[in-house]
């Protein structure tokens, strides 16, 4: 005799299309009554056109049967909003005060690095008006949804992403918005997207420290920020605001990162800072937190963003940096 449980297990193969992912990790799945030999499937109707409820129709009634197959299965469906569905462990923020220090491809780096490790990731992409997420992962389609949602669009290992370019009619469309449409654009990401469940929302931030970073901090859980700087001392000086903003925030920051560190020159074996001297100590101590890693200027990691290829990338602090994440988080 089936039980709540098995049919849970028979749910969990059944995939939404537009999304790639299953009717569970979207937290779809409201109730199951199990009446003799008939079961109803409540399932939340959130971000689904109507030929996408069909066919989830049939295939759930598809997975319970192939387990009993004299099985009467009814689906039936009730609204939900993604606020209410989502179920997010943790908010981690990509944050700086200064503009070209690599926060995106931090961002990016960090999701593949949790998602390498088991755990479910995705990147809300909160830099509205200098977008570069779904470049770095070779995405262009627009994302799926109905009126009552959108679906985030996955990357081809799995991680969810949202960014304002999927949204747009090309990815060389300007968004000339002041800061309260680029606020309600973020907040709109947060609310109205149907990100499931996720272990780890990555939140790229735009630099500085007003209107964007601010609308994360104010309405978004956010468990903690990692700071991206580069070595030269004026970058530094700069992106020191961003972390005095994250301590009066009350915002854990979990550690620090130093982009384009150096360029290591293989023909002679050594590592030339062109930016000038690590910053690494001072800027660790400036936020009272590690340094979660030394990236380098690496012309390979720039083909493979380029190629929308990042999650091929591989290095020391991919390694390294999810440790860190999960050892602060999941405490």
């Amino acid at each position: 005799m089936l039980t709540k449980e098995t049919i849970e297990q028979c749910l969990e193969s059944v995939i939404v299309p537009a999304a790639a992912r299953t009717v569970t990790g979207l937290n779809l799945i409201r109730d199951i009554d199990i009446n003799n030999e008939n079961i109803t499937v409540k399932l939340a109707r959130t971000a689904l056109n109507e030929g996408t409820q069909e066919w989830l129709r049939e295939k759930i009634t598809e997975a319970v049967q192939n387990a009993e197959r004299d099985a009467k299965i009814s689906v039936e469906y009730i609204d939900a909003t993604p606020a209410e569905l989502n179920e997010i462990g943790n908010v981690i923020a990509i944050m700086s005060g200064k503009g070209g220090v690599g926060k995106s491809l931090i961002a990016g780096l960090t999701a593949i690095s949790l998602n390498r490790m088991g755990k479910t990731a995705g990147i809300l992409d909160a830099d509205i008006t200098g977008p570069s997420i779904p470049k770095m992962f070779g995405i262009s389609g627009g994302p799926g949804g109905s009126e009552s949602g959108i679906l985030p669009v996955s990357s081809k290992s799995g991680i969810e992403l949202m960014s304002i370019n999927l949204l747009l009619p090309s990815e060389e469309e300007a968004v000339i918005w002041r800061g309260p449409l680029i606020g309600r654009a973020i907040t709109q990401f947060w609310e109205e997207v149907l990100w499931g469940k996720l272990d780890y929302l990555i939140v790229d931030l735009p630099p500085g420290t007003a209107d964007a970073p601010l609308t994360v901090m104010q309405t978004l859980p956010v468990s903690g920020v990692i700071i991206v700087y580069t070595p030269q001392d004026l970058t530094a000086m700069i992106v020191k605001k961003a972390v005095r903003m994250a301590q009066q925030m009350e915002k854990p920051i979990i550690g620090v990162v130093e982009n384009m560190s150096y360029l290591y020159v293989e023909e002679i074996d050594k590592k030339i800072e062109l930016f000038g001297k690590s910053q690494g100590e001072e800027m660790a101590k400036a936020a009272n937190a590690p340094l979660l890693g030394q990236i380098p200027i690496d012309p390979n990691l720039a083909k493979l963003c380029d190629a929308g290829s990042i999650e091929g990338y591989d290095n020391e602090f991919i390694d390294n940096v999810g440790k860190a994440i999960i050892k602060a988080t999941e405490k």
